[in-house]
């Protein structure tokens, strides 16, 4: 049932936030959400029977100052938002989630409470309940209403994907037949689907989830690939690419799933930008077609493939300079890690 939450509806709720209400009034609720534009700071929708298993991403749009969640690519949340205030502007990028914490409270700001929170970075940028008054004003993290951040925590895992940009491309699906990354595609994909097996991972969005811990960066700047567990890389090497001179583009794959009859992968591309001056762009399958990768890094990939495997291509260089403890990736107009 669809769930929509204002600071003055609080006697609708009963309990863990079930929306108590006549038919009538949950089809004129249903209306409004449905217009993102019309979204008051507070307010929020939620849909998770939209998409009820797979894996998760979160978009957050700076410019609109709001909050989307996708689930196996179908948008089943949209919330309000305020992001960093002037001299502490929010990071723009992609990011996984690091930590989480019900009951957090900030080291820096005077043990100030922070719920739900889902850290991003070491150096304290998360997304957490906090108020919100219809305008950027935090100190860089990404605030949310309560209600949201509460439902948003029970969906996300460490390792969901999060990108925080100035314009997106939203999700579509891409099928890529055989193994990405791989010239021996049909045989690495058997590979793949056997250690699945092995270690009793489904195969199929119909069955439960389990969480991603992989992470695969590409970038066409220097023909590199990284391959991170937990944010850790564990292989790496060049990347030859079709068509070397065209861009990649700055895409988010998240493996819905292995369909092992056809013996296809299902990604759910998201494009970003974080330049507001470069619009997003939506990605197919021929910016996987165009990626090849060494050996050694086909072999890597393939024991780790499982819905929810994280991809992402840009066309920055790589670099470790920011590189910080655990922190998985950031990638703004100066610099990728």
């Amino acid at each position: 049932m669809a769930s929509w939450l204002h600071p003055s509806r609080r006697s609708l709720l009963l309990g863990s936030g079930a929306l108590v209400a006549t038919a009538a009034l949950e089809g004129a609720v249903a209306e409004i959400v449905e217009t993102v534009e019309q979204l008051k700071p507070g307010e929020f929708a939620w849909h998770p029977e939209r998409s009820p298993v797979g894996p998760v991403a979160v978009v957050v749009s700076l410019p609109d100052q709001r909050v989307y969640v996708y689930r196996n690519g179908v948008r089943i949340g949209v919330s309000t938002c305020s992001t960093g205030k002037p001299g502490h502007e929010t990071p723009t990028g992609v990011f996984t989630i690091l930590q989480k914490d019900r009951d957090h409270h900030s080291t820096t700001y005077d043990d100030a409470p922070m719920p739900n929170m889902n850290r991003l970075t070491w150096s304290g940028i998360a997304l957490h309940a906090g108020k919100l008054p219809g305008y950027p004003a935090s100190h860089g993290c990404v605030r949310l209403p309560m209600a949201f951040s509460d439902k948003l925590f029970g969906v996300t895992h460490v390792g969901t994907p999060v990108i925080i940009a100035d314009t997106t491309a939203f999700p579509s699906s891409v099928i890529h037949p055989g193994m990405v990354l791989s010239d021996t595609a049909e045989q690495d994909f058997d590979h793949a689907v056997a250690n699945l097996k092995d270690k009793n991972i489904p195969t199929s969005a119909e069955h439960p989830y389990q969480p991603p811990a992989t992470s695969i960066l590409v970038s066409s700047a220097d023909k590199r690939i990284l391959v991170l567990d937990d944010g850790h890389v564990v292989a790496e090497g060049k990347v030859t690419l079709i068509d070397p001179s065209a861009p990649l583009g700055n895409h988010v794959f998240v493996l819905s799933h292995l369909d092992t009859g056809d013996k296809e992968l299902h990604w759910k591309p998201i494009g970003f930008s974080t330049n507001p001056q470069q619009p997003a762009r939506g990605a197919g399958q021929d910016t996987l077609t165009r990626i090849r990768a060494d050996r050694p890094v086909n072999d890597a990939i393939r024991t780790r493939m499982k819905p929810g495997v994280v991809m992402v291509t840009v066309d920055l260089p790589l670099s470790a300079d920011s590189r910080s403890g655990r922190d998985f990736v950031i990638l703004n107009d100066q610099h990728a890690v």
